[in-house]
C-alpha cells in the first residue's frame, strides 16, 4: 500500500473529498429540511473515511473494497444534489458546480479501483 502513498492523506481523491465536504458543510447549513441535510452530509463525509479506512487496512482487496462504497456514496451525494436543486436548496450554479467536483471525485475512485485491481 505504501507505494501508492504513505498515508491517505496524501491522496489527491481523498483530498478532493475532504474539500467537497466542506463546502457541502457550509452550502447546507441553513437548510430547513434535517433530513436531507443530515443525509447528504453523511454521504459525503462517507466518502473521505471509507478512502482513509480501506487505505489503513493494509490489504489491497479491503481498500479495493472500501474504495467501492466511497464511490457508492459519492453516487448517492449526486442523487441527492438533484433533489437540493429540485427543491430550491441549490441554484443551478451552485448544483453545476458541486456536481461536476462529485462526478470528478467518483470517476477518480473509479480510475484508482481498476489501477488497484491490475
Amino acid at each position: 500500500m505504501g507505494v501508492i502513498a504513505s498515508r491517505f492523506e496524501e491522496l489527491d481523491v481523498w483530498k478532493n473529498a475532504r474539500e467537497l465536504s466542506k463546502e457541502i458543510y457550509v452550502l447546507s447549513r441553513d437548510w430547513r429540511d434535517f433530513e436531507l441535510k443530515d443525509q447528504i452530509r453523511r454521504a459525503v463525509v462517507s466518502i473521505s473515511s471509507n478512502i482513509a479506512e480501506g487505505y489503513d487496512r493494509g490489504s489491497k482487496l479491503d481498500f479495493i473494497r472500501f474504495l467501492y462504497i466511497a464511490r457508492a456514496s459519492g453516487s448517492e451525494v449526486r442523487s441527492q444534489l438533484y433533489l437540493a436543486l429540485d427543491l430550491g436548496y441549490l441554484n443551478q450554479k451552485q448544483f453545476d458546480i458541486l456536481y461536476s467536483k462529485i462526478d470528478m471525485i467518483v470517476r477518480q475512485l473509479a480510475s484508482f479501483i481498476a489501477k488497484l485491481k491490475r
